[in-house]
């Protein structure tokens, strides 16, 4: 009896704790934040807005939302906005779109074509280049667009330059071939492209990853003590796990 109550709570835990893993890794000079997620086994979700249609702007307001028992694992900001906190490009949340695909070039780095969109289904996920999602788009669940692309079939993007002076905090989002395995990044050390790009392919081994932005950039991860703060935010994407308590 003993033995088959211990196992019941056991695997009570097992269903409850989350699978994302987060931790602090070196590449070359600088240092990153990495969460990885399995989403044979994660929740992970993007976020924009609350009931009223107020944009959430935090990660504090986001897991508020979420109602009792249930609290974030993890979270990042999830692309560009504008100044209404809006997402710049295609914004696609539980199946629902609110913003379209955009695949002319322009101005920064959402312009710097490719340019991509993360997409999240049913237990996996895909980063794809922009023109071929429009031209051939696949049913997301939730969908975030940004730019450039990173990583393109194992290629960095053919306009990123070794050794460039533009360095910048920066986040990111790459998926391994598999699709299960989604790896979020940030640098806490002022990178350039190039060397955002090869941490994605060479250490964290995704074939394609999307950047998602720059000195904006913001982590909530507790297993590291991150909880960062800042400017409102646009769109958020996080896990959601059972917790008898919030997590802050």
């Amino acid at each position: 009896m003993r033995a088959a109550l211990l196992s019941l709570i056991l695997s009570l835990v097992a269903v409850s704790a989350p699978a994302e893993e987060c931790r602090q890794e070196r590449f070359e000079q600088a240092r990153y934040s990495v969460c990885e997620v399995d989403l044979t086994q994660d929740d992970l979700r993007l976020f924009l807005r609350d009931a009223s249609g107020e944009a959430f702007g935090t990660f504090s307001r986001v897991e508020d939302s979420l109602g009792p028992g249930r609290r974030l694992g993890f979270a990042i900001n999830a692309g560009m906005y504008h100044d209404d906190l809006a997402p710049v490009g295609l914004y696609i949340e539980d199946g629902q779109q609110e913003m379209r695909v955009i695949t002319s070039d322009g101005p920064g780095n959402f312009g710097l074509l490719p340019n991509g969109v993360f997409c999240i289904q049913e237990r996996r996920a895909q980063v794809i280049e922009s023109r071929a999602y429009a031209a051939n788009p696949p049913e997301c669940r939730y969908a975030t667009q940004s730019g450039p692309m990173l990583v393109i079939d194992g290629a960095l993007h053919p306009r990123f330059l070794p050794g460039s002076s533009s360095l910048n905090i920066r986040n990111g989002v790459g998926v391994d071939a598999n699709g299960t395995r989604v790896v979020f990044a940030i640098s806490d050390d002022p990178v350039n492209f190039d060397t955002f790009g090869r941490f994605f392919r060479d250490r964290l081994h995704t074939p394609n990853a999307l950047y998602l932005d720059g000195r904006v950039s913001r982590l909530y991860a507790p297993q590291i003590g991150r909880d960062d703060f800042g400017f409102p935010m646009g769109p958020i994407l996080g896990t959601v796990v059972d917790g008898a308590q919030k997590s802050r």
